[in-house]
Formats: C-alpha cells, sequence, structure tokens
C-alpha cells in the first residue's frame, strides 16, 4: 500500500503510531515518505520549494501531523480528517466520502482533532520558472543541451527499462546500459521492439499478454487506480505487466520515459493547434501531469511493490523544456509535421533515423490493450464502461 499511517489519540495527545511504510516508501522515525531525496523537516513550510523531485509525506509532530506533497502532485495522498487515517490510497482512509486529497503543493498541519491548524499551497511557477524567449536557436541550443546533460547524469540503480521502441525509450536505452523489458498484445509491435533493440544494441526480455491474461488482472488494476474510468484502464494494463514482468525478472526499479509527450509536444492532438495555444496546452498538460499520469502509474507501482524512474520529468530538464519555444516542439516545415521535434534531434545523436524518428500511436493502441477490453466486454454482452462498472464488486484486498 505504500504509504499508511493512522495515530491512536489519547486526551488529545498521540500516544501511539499504527503505520506502514511499504516499498518504495521509506520511514525515518516518525517521518514516513515516498522520495528520491530525505526531507529535511527544518523546510517542512516550503518543502515543495525545497525538494527537487516528486514526493508526498507523512511526519507526525507534537502539535500536528503534517502532509505535503510536491506542486506537479506525482505520487498520491490521501486522508481522513475524522479517524485521521492517512494513506496513499483512498481505500486505506475508510469512509470514501470523508477522505480528502492532498492538493499538488500542498503543505498542511493537521491538529490531532482532525482540525486545520495551518494551509499553504505553492504553484507551478513558484517552482518551474518561465523567461521571455529572444528566439535565438542559440538560446534553445543550451537548452538542449541542459536536457541532454541532465538525461545523461541521471543514475539509475538496478533497474530495468520499460521499452517500446518509441523515441522516448529508445532514447533512454542509448543513454543507460540497462535491460529492456516490453510487454504487448501486438504480433507487429512485438517485431519492431525487437528490432530496435538490436539495434541499440541492448538485451530485451518482452512478455505477450493476451485477453484472459488482461481479464485475469482487471479486477486488481481497477482496485490498485481506485477507478474505473475506461481510457485510464486501457492505460494501466501495460503498466501493470510492465511493472509486474520487471518485479518478477528481479528488479526493484525501472525506468520509464513519462513526460517527453507533454514536455516535447508529443501527442497527435497537439498538431491542431496554432502556437499559442500550443504553449498554453503543453503547459496545462505538463502541470497535470501528476493526475492524469503519474498517480495511476506509481498507485500500480506500489501495488507491485516496484519504484518508477522518470528521467524526463527531473525538475532541471522540466525547467529548460517549458522554456523551449513550441516551434521546436512541434515543427511544420513544408506541409509536414513533426512532432518532439527537439528531443528527436537530441535522439539523432544517438539513434538510428528510423527509430529516432518514428511515429508511435499512444501505448493503449500500440499493444492493443484497448481491442482486448472491447472483446472482453463483448463477450460478457456489455460496453466497456459497463463491463468495468461491474467490476466493482470484485475488488479485492491487493495489497497484503
Amino acid at each position: 500500500m505504500s504509504l499508511f499511517a493512522t495515530p491512536e489519540i489519547e486526551d488529545g495527545k498521540i500516544t501511539r503510531i499504527f503505520a506502514s511504510a511499504k516499498y518504495p516508501s521509506r520511514q525515518i522515525g516518525n517521518l514516513f515518505f515516498d522520495c528520491d531525496l530525505t526531507p529535511n523537516l527544518k523546510y517542512a513550510d516550503e518543502m515543495p520549494l525545497k525538494l527537487n523531485g516528486f514526493y508526498s509525506l507523512i511526519a507526525f509532530r507534537p502539535s500536528h501531523i503534517l502532509l505535503s506533497r510536491d506542486v506537479l502532485g506525482g505520487k498520491p495522498l490521501y486522508y481522513n480528517p475524522v479517524n485521521l487515517a492517512i494513506s496513499s490510497f483512498k481505500e486505506f482512509c475508510s469512509n470514501s466520502n470523508e477522505v480528502v486529497e492532498v492538493s499538488e503543493g500542498e503543505v498542511l498541519k493537521i491538529d490531532y482533532d482532525g482540525s486545520i491548524v495551518q494551509r499553504r499551497v505553492y504553484y507551478f511557477h513558484d517552482v518551474f520558472k518561465r523567461f521571455k524567449m529572444d528566439g535565438s536557436a542559440e538560446l534553445v541550443k543550451e537548452l538542449m543541451e541542459t536536457i541532454e546533460k541532465s538525461l545523461l547524469n541521471f543514475k539509475p540503480k538496478h533497474s530495468c527499462i520499460a521499452f517500446s521502441g518509441g523515441v522516448d525509450s529508445s532514447l533512454l536505452a542509448a543513454m543507460y546500459d540497462l535491460q529492456l523489458v516490453a510487454v504487448t498484445a501486438n504480433e507487429k509491435e512485438k517485431e519492431w521492439i525487437k528490432k530496435a533493440a538490436k539495434e541499440i544494441g541492448r538485451d530485451l526480455e518482452i512478455f505477450i499478454f493476451d485477453e484472459k491474461d488482461v481479464k485475469g488482472v482487471l479486477p486488481e488494476i481497477t482496485s490498485l487506480i481506485e477507478t474505473h474510468d475506461a481510457m485510464q484502464v486501457s492505460i494501466a494494463i501495460p503498466i501493470y505487466f510492465t511493472t509486474r514482468f520487471a518485479k518478477e525478472l528481479g528488479y526493484n526499479r525501472i525506468v520509464f520515459g513519462q513526460g517527453a509527450d507533454e514536455l516535447f509536444g508529443g501527442y497527435k492532438r497537439y498538431e491542431m493547434l496554432n502556437e499559442f495555444e500550443l504553449e498554453e496546452q503543453l503547459e496545462l498538460d505538463v502541470r497535470r501531469i501528476g493526475r492524469n499520469n503519474l498517480i495511476r502509474d506509481n498507485k500500480i507501482a506500489y501495488g507491485n511493490e516496484i519504484k518508477i524512474e522518470t528521467p524526463y520529468l527531473q525538475w532541471d530538464v522540466i525547467k529548460a523544456a517549458i522554456n523551449i519555444p513550441p516551434n521546436y516542439k512541434v515543427r511544420r516545415d513544408d506541409g509536414v509535421t513533426i512532432r518532439k521535434y527537439a528531443l528527436r534531434k537530441i535522439a539523432s545523436k544517438y539513434l538510428p533515423k528510423e527509430i529516432a524518428h518514428r511515429d508511435k500511436k499512444a501505448v493503449q493502441y500500440s499493444t492493443k490493450t484497448k481491442n482486448l477490453l472491447f472483446r472482453i466486454a463483448r463477450r460478457e454482452g456489455k460496453k466497456i464502461k459497463e463491463y468495468l462498472d461491474s467490476l466493482k464488486g470484485d475488488a479485492k484486498d491487493f495489497w497484503f
């Protein structure tokens, strides 16, 4: 379950703490956290400014309980003000009607009677500063060099790489000499993944899943991600299989390429926007990356007891990438549109052109997960939404 804590209170004072910090979360005394760095409670009031990375934390202090998350909200955290249960999962806070989500960038101090003592919220631009671009190619080049250097300096520990054969994961595969792992239900994609791994010169382990595999894990997946939304579930399925497969291979960390689409303009929908709209949408998508993607992914990783590493979402990379002009992200030349243009320029130094410039579908389509979901629902005589909703009664406790 990753983080879970609930105090025992007598006469307004804490007497005992019932708590768990399951890997990849950690505990130091009365501090429970999921973060690469160890939080310094000296800076509790401005923690989102001091911790350069994703985090969630719980700290039991003599006069209050401290809760906090980073400004992108990459790690989930909830609490129940009635019974003071706190967890990475809503399910563990008891009555869902009483559960409150700690906001992105929030520093919250709660009294032991459940009342809020102090609340402060930091925002995206408090951490990630935008500056006026002069449009010069030289400045863009400097930003791209910063991104490249940050990626090269990233040091994954006992990790493998979630590999799809797209530019995002292929660049990381070329930079880090790590085992590649892949999952798919698409024979054509399997052949491309094998070819791309061979071109890069990396070892590959691949897991092929089918309709039966998907149907068997759906109750667990919906329980972990705490939603039955069809889009979220279809994306969660390959992520679940990837993290589980990596764990079975003996890894406790896995490198993912999350963030590249939002930072560098990878989604097909970006092609329909003008430059002003694109700039606004890209920033909005980066700001929402926690709630749209990372919370789901981290809940799955918690369930499989594995840590997700995201080199593209290092704070230095984000700070540089948000200042690259939109026309370097979605490039339009002679009627041809190139998404993730800046990233592909970097990747061209490390990858064959065929890989660096390859277009790739979203994971739920490339792996054929969405097709399998449709087929499973049809066999049950239901639409996908109806079928997923019918699983709510099948949810079990998958964390113990």
